[in-house]
């Protein structure tokens, strides 16, 4: 019993950990965070789950996840632009190996305009293109394939409280 009450404490400590470091790009830059690492207790066995790396402006620069056995899975290195939008989401497999790469757009709005979605080779595999209206909301996104054809149009409509 005494064992169980002291896991429930390390898990609540743990968890309280996590919360503090999920915090905003703000709280991050504030207190100067350079890294978060989540880890889970199982059956008296502590592994690494993810290990996050932070820039001096708070934004995340790595995201390694890990398997049950604590070997890595995949990382996810970013890029921003100056305004510190994403502009760029490489994953790479567990022998650092790029495995697919996202590289975002943005208009003169700074709105999200234009997803692009390679494989490890660089080769295009499909496009999001978003469309915005005059008030800056999202009412649009097409998906192209890899020869720039559109295979799918989503629609975003609201409705407006008086």
């Amino acid at each position: 019993m005494h064992t169980k009450t002291v896991y429930l404490l390390i898990i609540l400590l743990f968890s309280f950990t996590i919360t503090t470091f999920s915090q905003s790009k703000k709280e991050v830059k504030k207190h100067k965070i350079k890294t978060c690492m989540m880890v889970d207790i199982e059956n008296g066995k502590t592994v690494t789950d993810k290990k996050i790396i932070f820039d001096k402006s708070g934004e995340i620069t790595e995201e390694t996840e890990y398997d049950k056995n604590g070997s890595i899975k995949n990382t996810h290195k970013y890029k921003y632009n100056k305004e510190g939008d994403e502009i760029e989401d490489s994953e790479y497999n567990l022998t650092d190996k790029l495995v697919k790469k996202k590289v975002t757009k943005y208009n003169s709005f700074n709105e999200k305009s234009e997803e692009q979605l390679y494989d490890g080779n660089g080769v295009l595999q499909k496009s999001y293109v978003y469309t915005y209206d005059a008030k800056g909301l999202k009412i649009e996104r097409k998906t192209l394939d890899s020869s720039g054809k559109i295979v799918e149009t989503r629609k975003y409509m609201y409705t407006y409280g008086k």
